[in-house]
């Protein structure tokens, strides 16, 4: 999902700057940040950013651009909305190129994919199930912590996987068969460890847990 700043033409990478300040900006704008003057809610929000730079640092990739590492975005949207998700992963992205992975150059294109499309995946998902799937708390747990972590990190990297196509870096063929398969492995990955930490988090912290409401999804017991 990493892409390196040498892999695509300049033109990519420029394109992706002017793409992602505006979102960034309109994030920053819009996020609930009265929310973070609760010191507990600041320290979860915190911890998040550095637990997933450290799972981010953790990747595995035999080509430049066909890394893979576990996302965390839809536990970080569900937890704190996508604006303040899609701040936070912009920093833990800005912390992994900071320690030199990747580039500098390519920290706008990488955070559309991994930032800007996880959080716009889980946030899609968790409204399509808010509104066709009744309020329970097994839907929740299951539906928004599991699937939608397994299919989230999919997208990304499909996402990637067709950005490497059509900027002609890599040939279809070969990222089907050496790249693609693998993704379900990971979204298998990601999906049990979000949908383990979500199911900790609403049971225990409901209160860390922005789109959960104890009265929606207990009521229905």
């Amino acid at each position: 999902m990493n892409l390196p700043d040498t892999l695509l033409g300049e033109g990519w990478y420029w394109a992706a700057w002017v793409v992602w300040v505006p979102l960034f900006a309109r994030s920053l704008f819009k996020a609930h940040w009265s929310r973070l003057r609760d010191s507990e809610q600041l320290n979860v929000w915190l911890g998040m950013i550095v637990l997933l730079t450290v799972i981010w640092s953790l990747k595995a990739g035999v080509r430049p651009g066909l890394s893979m590492h576990l996302l965390g975005a839809t536990v970080f949207t569900l937890s704190f909305g996508p604006h303040l998700a899609f701040v936070g992963l912009s920093l833990v992205l800005l912390g992994i190129s900071l320690n030199g992975a990747d580039g500098f150059f390519a920290y706008a294109i990488n955070a559309l994919l991994m930032a800007g499309v996880g959080v716009a995946l889980s946030q899609a998902m968790y409204r399509l199930a808010l509104r066709f799937l009744p309020r329970h708390f097994f839907v929740y747990v299951f539906v928004n912590g599991f699937f939608a972590a397994a299919l989230t990190v999919i997208g990304v990297g499909i996402a990637a996987t067709l950005l490497l196509m059509v900027a002609g870096v890599y040939a279809w063929d070969y990222l089907a068969a050496e790249y693609l398969p693998y993704l379900l492995l990971l979204g298998f990955s990601e999906a049990w460890l979000s949908g383990m930490v979500m199911t900790l988090f609403v049971v225990y912290r409901p209160n860390w847990v922005g789109t959960f409401d104890d009265a929606s999804y207990l009521a229905n017991k």
